[in-house]
């Protein structure tokens, strides 16, 4: 007789409909826990295309997987048969075309068999093929931090935590507050606040643990955020949240009365721009509706375009609420400008290196007043002082997307950098435009050289390194000495790293940023110079990756000294990185967006690591790693469907090259892809280094082209 086997400890509650084209990557991420002790329950809600063969085939293979059937009901009732069906200590649930972390639910449970808490949540990452990973802005808000034994009345930011599925709760919470998921969209928000308000604790983690996946076709429930019955699901659960707080504190209830206006309310008002005419009617009473839920406190203190709106509401003015969904800079007219209106406006555009000196280059205006004339002035606050720079001024595209005299370069001297401190130095930037006088930091980072900025010597041994300071805004500092990376080798078996420590015996760690631990490098030490072997085999053979989406594992470097002295290791080994493919993975040792050593593991990804202009051809350069076929692609809008522009690829010793007329590019947004024999395409990466000399900018007649990163991805923008 076989014995039985014991529950597992957490119970997995996969629901599923219609996603054969996600289900299987998203049931691979669940079997490649760290944590295996789980039992995944796959909710088939009648699903009428191949999704159940795909669950059922993964079930075969995979005892820890069973599936359960059901006439279709909705994504909220789904989840509530999962959990009827669940045995295990903990629950959690996870959205049939996402991933999760291979060391997530890991993290999870240990953090709630530490401190004992209700239920643990953590970070999030939204993804797709277009753009990569990128942070997800609601939960970039709420898990700054690790946060244990937590409750939202002392962290009232959790207000925004409206997803139930980066979570893992104790099963027995769960049973005493009986939660059921109301049988509507947006069914998560109306129990994930109410389980926050009923927990004694909760734990919040800071590092991703859910890939959120956001989809071309835009048939997502949050991306259908403009149909009717969406938005009409969408108020109903707006309600239930609003009546869950009517006795919560006051700053948990501000919170929550402030998001639904920033976030829920300006979504729908922004229908009225697409809404048919049939329909126009039903949004203004639903729209009416989460209104008049919404404290007034909260409504008087909206922006005064927003304010705008609810006035055209309330007096059922669809004609200037098509107009401001349509066009908000078309709706100034209606508004008499304040002074709080004429806020300064800055962007980072460019940042450089010429001649030794850091060259910014970016955009400062006073919002509404574009067209006018201003005088700019520059300065860099080194410890409090504040050192004038020589400014140019040229005609840049303004807010308004207008070409004006908006487009400012400083030039920062090597002399005055080495004033700078190891804290950071920010530019204080101020305008006037006839009496009015604005003042603020320069901030506005955009993609490319901004995010990805290069550092350099001034000294034999002062780097600069310019990056975001405090509150977003840019800054400079300087590393006296630091510990770095100053050369690479290649063998046909490992990387040789050659580096300086600040101080003398150091040694070597490499780190995984995301799922934690750390390996001690060996070395060889001369003074203070070492030499490093890093075996590539041990590496390539690591198959369980911290990304689940791209598949890529990243490593950082610390060097430590014998009296507890820590830093992490800055490159300065040239503008390249080191690459090495074999077995269809790579590994490339090359640069954080700060100017620290990382060290990628992936499956083979095409990488650019140049761009350039060539009469009217445009060319991209990397190395070759296999035979592909590479295209611009832009997609159709709310489409899965693309168009292709094929470029011309050609083979040298230096790697491949995709070149493409420029011609033949519309005005739309491109993202370049390589495309293997087998039909399977990716959105080719942005080396660092590349992106650290992006943006590419040129003018062919009639368009304007531009080359940026985003996202890790090679985009570009034809105008």
């Amino acid at each position: 007789m076989s014995t039985p086997r014991p529950p597992a400890r957490l119970s997995v509650v996969v629901p599923f409909y219609n996603v054969g084209a996600y289900i299987g990557d998203c049931l691979d991420s669940i079997a490649r826990q760290t944590f295996g002790d789980f039992e995944a329950i796959l909710v088939d809600d009648g699903s009428p295309d191949d999704s159940a063969v795909i669950a059922k085939e993964f079930c075969i293979r995979d005892s820890r997987f069973r599936i359960v059937e059901q006439q279709n009901a909705g994504l909220g009732p789904a989840r509530n048969t999962g959990v009827e069906q669940a045995s295990g200590e903990y629950i959690t649930f996870v959205d049939s075309d996402d991933l999760v972390t291979r060391h997530g639910f890991g993290m999870l449970v240990r953090s709630l068999d530490q401190t004992g808490s209700d239920f643990a949540a953590g970070n999030a990452r939204r993804f797709n093929n277009s753009y990569g990973v990128r942070p997800s802005w609601l939960h970039a808000q709420a898990f700054t931090e690790n946060r244990l034994a937590t409750h939202i009345s002392e962290t009232p930011q959790l207000v925004l935590d409206r997803m139930v599925w980066n979570k893992v709760y104790r099963r027995s919470f769960w049973d005493e507050y009986g939660y059921r998921f109301p049988a509507i969209r947006y069914e998560d928000y109306p129990v994930t606040l109410k389980a926050h308000l009923d927990a004694v604790t909760v734990d919040t983690l800071a590092a991703p643990v859910y890939f959120w996946r956001e989809r071309e076709s835009g048939d997502s429930i949050t991306q259908q955020k403009f149909q009717l019955a969406n938005i009409r699901d969408r108020v109903v659960s707006a309600g239930l949240v609003l009546d869950e707080i009517e006795d919560a504190p006051p700053a948990i209830r501000h919170r929550v009365h402030a998001h639904f206006r920033q976030i829920d309310l300006h979504a729908i008002l922004s229908a009225f721009g697409t809404v048919p005419p049939e329909e126009e009617q039903h949004l203004v009473e639903l729209t009416t509706e989460l209104l008049d839920r919404l404290d007034e406190a909260v409504l008087v203190n909206s922006p005064r375009l927003a304010q705008l709106q609810f006035a055209a509401l309330r007096a059922g003015d669809l004609e200037l609420l098509h107009k401001v969904a349509l066009d908000p800079d078309a709706a100034q007219e209606h508004l008499a400008l304040t002074k709080n209106d004429l806020t300064p406006a800055t962007s980072v555009r460019e940042v450089t290196w010429i001649d030794g000196a850091l060259s910014v280059r970016g955009t400062a205006e006073i919002r509404h007043l574009q067209s006018k004339p201003s005088n700019l002035r520059v300065d860099l606050v080194i410890a409090g002082r504040n050192y004038r720079l020589p400014v140019r001024r040229y005609p840049a595209t303004d807010l308004r997307g207008e070409e004006s005299m908006v487009g400012f370069e400083v030039r920062v001297s090597r002399e005055l950098l080495a004033k700078c401190t190891a804290g950071p130095s920010h530019f204080d930037v101020r305008l006037r435009v006839g009496g009015i006088r604005r003042r603020d930091m320069l901030r506005g980072q955009k993609a490319g050289s901004p995010g990805w900025p290069p550092g350099a010597w001034i000294d034999e041994t002062n780097w600069i390194q310019p990056g975001p300071g405090k509150d977003g805004a840019f800054a400079v500092r300087r590393l006296a000495d630091p510990c770095r990376l100053t050369s690479v080798e290649q063998t046909p078996d490992a990387l040789v790293l050659h580096g300086r420590s600040t101080f003398d015996e150091p040694a070597l760690f490499v780190s995984r940023p995301l799922s934690g631990g750390e390996e001690q490098v060996p070395l060889e030490v001369r003074g203070r110079d070492f030499t490093a072997w890093l075996p590539i085999g041990p590496i390539l053979a690591e198959v369980n990756p911290d990304d689940p989406f791209s598949q890529r594992t990243t490593r950082a470097f610390r060097v430590r000294g014998p009296e507890g002295q820590e830093q992490v290791l800055l490159w300065t080994a040239g503008d390249r990185l080191v690459s090495h493919a074999e077995r269809g993975r790579a590994v490339m040792l090359t640069r954080s967006t700060g100017g620290y050593v990382n060290l990628h593991e992936s499956p083979i990804r095409m990488t650019a690591t140049a761009a350039v202009a060539a009469g009217n051809m445009l060319v991209v350069r990397g190395p070759d790693w296999g035979e592909v076929d590479f295209s611009w692609r832009r997609y159709l809008p709310d489409s899965d469907d693309h168009v292709d522009v094929a470029c011309r690829r050609t083979v040298s010793d230096d790697g491949w090259a995709a070149v493409v007329e420029m011609a033949t590019l519309d005005a739309a947004e491109w993202i370049l892809f390589a495309t293997a024999p087998d039909g399977t395409s990716h959105a080719v990466q942005c080396e660092p280094f590349l992106s650290s000399r992006l943006p590419l900018t040129v003018t062919r007649s009639p368009h304007t082209y531009a080359i940026r990163p985003l996202a890790g991805t090679l985009h570009l923008e034809v105008r």
